[in-house]
């Protein structure tokens, strides 16, 4: 069965970031399978663009791991590999840890507001069953944060990663029974750092992210 997805103009944009978008979407929503192969002219009929920015969309899927260029065969789309995840989530784990304790430090009084309020809206948002913006809520989240610390370069650094760990955190997302759990975790979080508890905070973003890590370990070696 011909994948659904298509191309959406956007005014604002290059066409190469609209074709880059679409597949990144397509793929991470499991309209292109892991193991399926990305044909250029295939991909460019499709979406009635030329082959160009297909290669340059692939290109950059691949430099976000969601992309395998295989010799003599081409691209084809990443499985969700036991390693891969460990890795993402084994950086993010640390760097996290250190932008909660810089945020117990340095928190505004306006940004714990901030944190409450993304948390009520992660809250309001599980209803939808809308997965895309269930993850964009649980980003916006731990932005909150991570703008708290003040420390520019490590909020790029996690932004940079956020691609990487988008595609385990929208598998995670999609098991609706962790829900109760999460949202619990969210104001333990807001609790600790609003009493300045470096300690018991890293401890509740280790575990937040332990938690994710050992569900995703779950479902990947159910698969083998």
């Amino acid at each position: 069965m011909e994948p659904k997805f298509e191309v959406k103009m956007d005014e604002f944009l290059p066409l190469r970031d609209v074709v880059f978008n679409t597949l990144r979407q397509a793929i991470l929503r499991g309209e292109l399978k892991p193991g399926e192969r990305l044909m250029e002219i295939q991909l460019a009929n499709k979406l009635g663009v030329s082959r160009t920015p297909i290669r340059e969309a692939i290109r950059k899927l691949e430099l976000e791991g969601l992309v395998l260029m295989i010799p003599r065969k081409g691209a084809e789309v990443a499985e969700i590999t036991e390693k891969n995840m460990l890795d993402v989530l084994e950086v993010r784990r640390a760097l996290e840890e250190l932008a909660v304790k810089l945020a117990c430090e340095r928190i505004t009084e306006e940004e714990i507001q901030e944190l409450k309020d993304a948390a009520d809206a992660f809250q309001k948002i599980l209803s939808e069953k809308d997965i895309t913006k269930i993850a964009e809520a649980d980003e916006a989240f731990h932005d909150v944060i991570f703008k708290s610390t003040g420390n520019d370069r490590l909020i790029q650094l996690l932004n940079s990663l956020r691609e990487q760990m988008y595609r385990y955190r929208l598998e995670y997302l999609k098991r609706e029974e962790y829900h109760p759990q999460l949202l619990e975790e969210h104001q333990q979080i807001i609790d600790r750092i609003t009493r300045k508890d470096q300690s018991e905070a890293a401890e509740l973003i280790d575990r937040h992210i332990g938690n994710q890590v050992d569900v995703m370990l779950e479902m990947i070696r159910h698969k083998k």
